[in-house]
């Protein structure tokens, strides 16, 4: 009996002709948003737990830090309880499909804080970093259910990455349920130069 191979993730990119246009910063003022301090890991683990990403362990933490970008790993604190409530941190993630590439990562917020528009400024603080950084290929993996997420990759300027054959189908379904221009002409389909 065949199985079916595991469908590969979403990949979206940071468009070129937006090197040196970053994001804006947009940050709720109920918030305040900063960089790892040392001690930070049990609240972030806490997050990642509550955004549905389990199984963290010194070890596989150790492997991730290792990756992280001086001042690329983002924290949002909740001002009234000083609890850190949303995360994502900046990867130098080279990949044959983003050469020197850094992949925005590991995005996750506490259900009790959503519509803050938290997600959207640990991602840009990200996308920020790498800019500063002089990176040319930033990139990110997501999942197709992930739709408030990836409402916020297209709305910050991540573009879909059409590097599979599936991709175009799967981004028209999203975006049609996002209510986000399906415009595969427009899209990368290439790896970066």
């Amino acid at each position: 009996m065949q199985t079916d191979a595991p469908r590969q993730q979403l990949r979206m990119i940071w468009p070129s002709r937006r090197l040196a246009d970053p994001p804006p910063l947009r940050l709720h003022p109920d918030y305040d948003l900063r960089t790892y301090r040392p001690g930070d890991e049990p609240a972030w683990v806490a997050v990642m737990g509550l955004a549905g990403f389990h199984g963290w362990d010194d070890e596989r933490l150790a492997v991730l830090k290792a990756m992280i970008l001086p001042d690329g790993w983002f924290f949002i604190t909740h001002r009234a309880t000083g609890n850190v409530v949303a995360t994502a941190l900046a990867n130098h993630r080279p990949h044959a499909l983003h050469p020197f590439g850094g992949e925005l990562g590991w995005v996750a917020g506490d259900p009790a804080h959503k519509g803050k528009r938290l997600g959207w400024t640990v991602c840009a603080a990200v996308t920020r970093r790498f800019l500063s950084a002089g990176y040319q290929n930033i990139y990110l993996l997501t999942d197709d259910e992930r739709l408030p997420a990836l409402a916020t990759y297209l709305k910050l300027g991540y573009e879909p990455f059409l590097y599979a054959p599936d991709m175009a189908r799967r981004w028209e379904a999203i975006c049609s349920q996002v209510n986000w221009p399906f415009t595969p002409d427009a899209w990368p389909n290439n790896p970066p130069d």
